[in-house]
């Protein structure tokens, strides 16, 4: 992220001036030093990596020689009728009985909609996306509902189903998991699923909330708060386009906004269980780190860091809503929560993003000893008074340098606001992110890929770089739950 309003005790960036915009911001604190996660670094510092470790090979092999891009669903197949789009389920090929059997609720529902389109699939251990592609005889980019359902949930956790599957097929198909420890944490999801679509009341009012923290001296909050959130919910008559209405005025939805000094955990916790609490809710904010392995990493990486912290240096519990914190009169059912934080979705097991030039040409660092989904979205899609419908959230860190591209003056969040927008209309939530973050994933890699090809002319640093952190920014946003829910946009009160 660009433009800090001043640095941070040891942060690494002393040498630069408080007013630079040369330095790029990562969303994460480290959760036992209340520093920054990643220390900000100049586009110059990135632009070395980028070119030396673009990260994109990786990405092609894994998905085959086709050219990344989407070429969506097929002519006269609505994505709003799962009779017609298809749904599937794809479970690991040693999911238990249990956790098959916890699901029925939703499976029946899924089945009885999509008629001969539904199917329940199998991944097999280490296959790649290529081979999974391969295997069930279709092609990246040809996309056809009666071989492959276009809403397809993943069951399981990511050591078992890879993250990079999850991304991959999400540049074709609107992709959901879940991911929990217990079958009966799969059922009450499913019951809670087929409540909320069969239910002839909802309690959620017809209302976004927006929650976004701005810390002194902090330039990754400044941006978010300034560039993302403000636009948002209130617009911006001097940014371009649409961009220039607030979101929810477009929609036909009411607004609440906690902003800055607004953005306490009580707050947030008042608006998790408020008799009628909003059907969306959008934060943004510091995701919390901790190191490999450490006794806590599981339960706080990816909890958000409340505006209660004090700044760098000092970091505690009460400065941060995880899983623990959320309490079982919570009321969540109906819900749509999306995170901007690093690690709110959840964390692979190794760095996917060199941040330091020693180490080109050697294994990526770790970040945890196995890949896990992040704790509170598990809490939310799992409640047992009745869980969310869906979290959107990132894996790894969440490069919001996307919200303000180089030479440019104004807020670049159209992904943001699209997926709000359709959200909003009662599109699956699935197909949401899908059409706005999987198809930028696509291009950007498409982009990053031809100006770093042999011959190629040579691209910018900076121009660079920005392909680079967007690219890497939109393929990590996730869809934790099914990707078929929708809000039941005429019911909400």
């Amino acid at each position: 992220m660009t433009g800090p309003e001043g640095n941070a005790p040891d942060s690494g960036a002393a040498a630069t001036s408080p007013d630079s915009d040369e330095l790029v911001y990562f969303n994460g604190i480290d959760a036992e030093t209340g520093q920054y996660a990643v220390k900000p670094q100049t586009v110059d510092e990135i632009a070395k990596l980028a070119r030396a470790n673009p990260q994109v090979d990786p990405m092609r092999a894994l998905r085959g020689e086709t050219e990344m891009r989407s070429f969506g669903l097929p002519p006269g197949v609505d994505y709003q009728k799962l009779e017609d789009a298809g749904w599937g389920i794809i479970f690991h090929e040693d999911a238990s009985p249990e956790i098959r059997k916890a699901l029925k609720p939703l499976t029946d529902m899924r089945s009885k909609a999509a008629g001969s389109l539904f199917k329940a699939l199998d991944y097999k251990t280490g296959e790649q996306t290529r081979d999974w592609y391969r295997r069930h005889e279709i092609r990246p980019g040809s996309v056809d509902p009666e071989v492959i359902p276009y809403y397809l949930l993943i069951v399981g956790p990511p050591d078992g189903i890879p993250f990079e599957f999850q991304y991959l097929l999400g540049v074709d198909y609107a992709v959901g998991r879940l991911s929990f420890g217990a079958a009966n944490e799969y059922a009450r999801y499913a019951e809670s699923v087929a409540a909320y679509e069969s239910s002839r009341k909802i309690q959620n009012a017809k209302q976004i909330g927006y929650w976004g923290t701005r810390h002194l001296g902090d330039g990754a909050t400044k941006l978010s708060s300034s560039l993302l959130i403000d636009p948002l919910a209130n617009g911006n008559p001097n940014l371009a386009g649409r961009l220039k209405k607030p979101l929810h005025v477009e929609f036909g939805f009411e607004r609440q906004l906690q902003l800055g000094d607004d953005a306490t955990k009580d707050a947030l916790l008042e608006t998790l269980g408020a008799t009628k609490p909003p059907a969306i809710l959008f934060t943004a904010s510091h995701g919390m780190l901790v190191g490999p392995g450490r006794p806590q990493q599981q339960a706080v990486q990816g909890a958000l860091l409340c505006q209660d912290w004090p700044g760098f240096g000092t970091i505690k519990p009460d400065h941060y809503l995880a899983a623990s914190d959320v309490p079982d009169d919570a009321n969540l059912k109906g819900l749509v929560a999306f995170f901007f934080a690093c690690f709110g979705g959840g964390t692979p097991k190794v760095d996917q993003f060199i941040l330091n030039p020693a180490q080109l040409g050697s294994s990526l660092p770790p970040l945890a000893p196995q890949p896990f989904m992040a704790a509170l979205p598990q809490r939310l899609l799992t409640h047992p008074k009745g869980g969310a419908l869906a979290v959107i959230a990132h894996v790894d860190r969440a490069w919001g340098y996307s919200i303000q591209a180089p030479k440019m003056t104004g807020a670049q969040i159209a992904p943001f606001r699209s997926s709000l927008g359709s959200i909003m209309l009662g599109d699956p939530v699935g197909h949401a992110v899908k059409d706005q973050f999987g198809g930028q994933f696509a291009a950007l890699s498409t982009a990053l890929l031809s100006a770093l090809a042999p011959g190629a002319p040579k691209m910018d640093d900076r121009d660079l770089v920005t392909y680079w952190l967007e690219r890497n920014d939109a393929q990590n946003y996730v869809t934790l739950g099914d990707p078929a829910v929708r809000l039941r946009v005429k019911k909400l009160g």
